[in-house]
């Protein structure tokens, strides 16, 4: 009644193998660029902010120290999301880039609450403020910067790469950006008077921070329990898969992601009485089309029906092979061999079979019309077969 077909376990990837190395060392290239320049930063930041007496630029700069240990962790999960499929892992292993997705999510929502905090804490007591140096406010400054420029070159390049867990930690580089414009914003407020401009620009960005944060990790989570695809994807995929030759219906179409890559379920309806071979052919080129007209695709399983079950299969409440052999062994009164020579077709509720009879029963006339009429009458009250047909044409063995 239906069939699957299924390409081995390692040959989804075969297609991939190339881009996911490319992947693997522009996200390596960009996370290493992004501890080479925090690095820097969190240097500037400590030697300035002792200096000029800045304790917001001391802070700041360990704020950037935990963003190396992030890029530490990104670098860990991206070169293991780029690892081929195994026994254990038959889709590959992309999820460890959604994983980091989600811890660096939470990193950054914890990062905006610690900001709203410290912002709180500083307007309970403005007065407390110390006075810096003006060289905070050039260190405050080209932090800035750096942070914004070193942002834009990570989000250009995880975009490209589609890679979730890049784009992730590059909003990372922005929070820290955005932090750093909060401590610009303080030591102008301290070196203008406006000791709780500082506090309030905190309250703001820490609100922002937080909220990207959650946003990153929620789509993260959605990931994990396997949310499907916009309508507007799965329609696209669709219509690749309905045009396919030899396609009658479609239904039962399932999508999931996996990193940057999807996954994608499909039943297809084919002519019901086609070979085996032929349906398989269909599903492989439905299959097929998939993969070469949607690159974000990894894999597609093709479920072939026979008819369109959506109400569901009646088919699996009859009886197997043996069973209807059996009967229609009784109904024809002949000895028949369990060959390729019948051919049954679960239809509906009931059975249809194509009989090609032994070379000694196709020739005898009389034979012939005496195993029809015991069909004809047979059939009447049969809670199985429908119909059988009686073939002449000797089929190969």
């Amino acid at each position: 009644m239906a069939r699957e077909t299924h390409i081995h376990p390692h040959d989804p990837h075969a297609h991939s193998h190339h881009e996911d190395g490319a992947r693997l060392r522009e996200g390596q290239r960009i996370t290493w660029v992004s501890v080479g320049v925090n690095l820097v930063l969190t240097t500037v930041q400590i030697v300035v902010g002792l200096i000029a007496h800045s304790q917001s630029l001391i802070a700041d700069a360990m704020h950037t120290l935990s963003d190396i240990v992030a890029d530490a962790f990104v670098l860990f999960a991206n070169r293991k999301s780029a690892e081929g499929a195994d026994a254990n892992h038959p889709y590959g292993h992309g999820r460890y880039e959604t994983a980091a997705s989600l811890v660096l999510g939470l990193l950054l929502a914890g990062t905006g609450s610690g900001i709203l905090i410290a912002a709180a804490g500083r307007l309970q007591d403005l007065g407390s403020a110390p006075p810096v140096g003006v060289a905070a406010m050039w260190a405050a400054l080209f932090t800035l910067a750096a942070k914004e420029g070193l942002f834009r070159y990570m989000l250009k390049t995880a975009e490209r790469l589609r890679s979730p867990m890049l784009v992730a930690n590059a909003w990372h580089a922005r929070a820290d950006a955005l932090s750093s414009l909060v401590v610009a914003a303080g030591i102008g407020g301290a070196l203008l008077g406006f000791n709780f401009a500082d506090a309030v620009a905190a309250i703001v960005v820490g609100a922002m921070i937080v909220r990207a944060g959650l946003r990153f990790a929620w789509e993260a989570i959605r990931e994990l329990i396997d949310t499907g695809l916009s309508a507007e994807e799965v329609m696209a995929i669709r219509r690749t898969i309905a045009a396919t030759p030899g396609v009658l219906g479609l239904h039962d179409l399932r999508t999931r992601r996996m990193a940057h890559q999807v996954l994608v379920d499909a039943h297809v309806q084919v002519k019901p009485r086609i070979s085996v071979s032929e349906g398989h052919r269909v599903a492989e080129r439905a299959r097929q089309r998939v993969l070469d007209g949607h690159p974000e695709v990894l894999d597609v399983l093709v479920h072939v029906d026979a008819e369109n079950d959506v109400l569901g299969n009646n088919a699996v409440r009859l009886p197997d092979r043996p069973e209807l052999l059996a009967r229609l062994r009784e109904l024809l009164d002949c000895e028949l061999p369990d060959s390729e020579r019948i051919v049954f077709h679960y239809l509906g509720s009931r059975v249809e079979a194509d009989v090609g009879l032994p070379e000694e029963l196709a020739a005898n006339d009389a034979r012939l019309a005496a195993m029809r009429q015991r069909i004809e009458q047979g059939l009447r009250d049969d809670p199985w077969f429908v119909a059988i047909h009686l073939n002449r044409r000797i089929a190969p063995q």
